[in-house]
C-alpha cells in the first residue's frame, strides 16, 4: 500500500513539475507580487518538484526528497493563497473559486502524505 502511494506521489510531483515548464502563466500569475523574479520562481519550483518526485522514489534520497518537497509546499502555501485571494487563470479560463479555497487545505493532506511515504517509519506509519 505504502509503494503505491509512493508512486502516485511521485507521480503527481514529477507531472506537476514538468507542468510548470510547459505552462508557466498561471503558475507565475500566482506568485505573490512582493518576491521578485516570479518567473525563476516558478521554473525552481518545477525543478524542485520533478526532482521530489524522483527523489521519494529511491530509498537513498528518499528522506531527503520527502523533507525537501515538504518544505516546497510550505514555501509555495503564499502563492496557492494568492491565488485563492485573487483568482488564477488557465488557458484564458478562470479557475473556479472554491476549487483555489480548496486547495488551501490541501496543502496540508499533501505534507502528510509526503511525511508518511518519505519519513514516517514502519511502526509510525501503521
Amino acid at each position: 500500500m505504502r509503494r503505491v502511494s509512493r508512486v502516485l506521489l511521485a507521480l503527481l510531483f514529477v507531472a506537476a513539475g514538468v507542468n510548470h515548464f510547459v505552462s508557466p502563466e498561471p503558475y507565475v500569475a500566482i506568485v505573490p507580487r512582493f518576491l521578485p523574479r516570479p518567473e525563476l520562481l516558478v521554473l525552481l519550483s518545477g525543478i524542485a518538484e520533478v526532482l521530489g518526485g524522483i527523489g521519494i522514489l529511491l530509498r537513498r534520497t528518499r528522506r531527503a526528497a520527502a523533507v525537501g518537497l515538504i518544505v516546497l509546499l510550505v514555501a509555495v502555501f503564499p502563492a496557492n493563497v494568492h491565488g485563492a485571494l485573487y483568482g488564477m487563470n488557465v488557458g484564458g479560463s478562470a479557475v473556479p473559486a472554491w476549487l483555489l479555497w480548496m486547495r488551501l487545505p490541501l496543502q496540508a493532506v499533501l505534507i502528510a502524505w509526503v511525511w508518511w511515504v518519505g519519513i514516517a517509519r514502519r511502526e509510525e506509519a501503521q
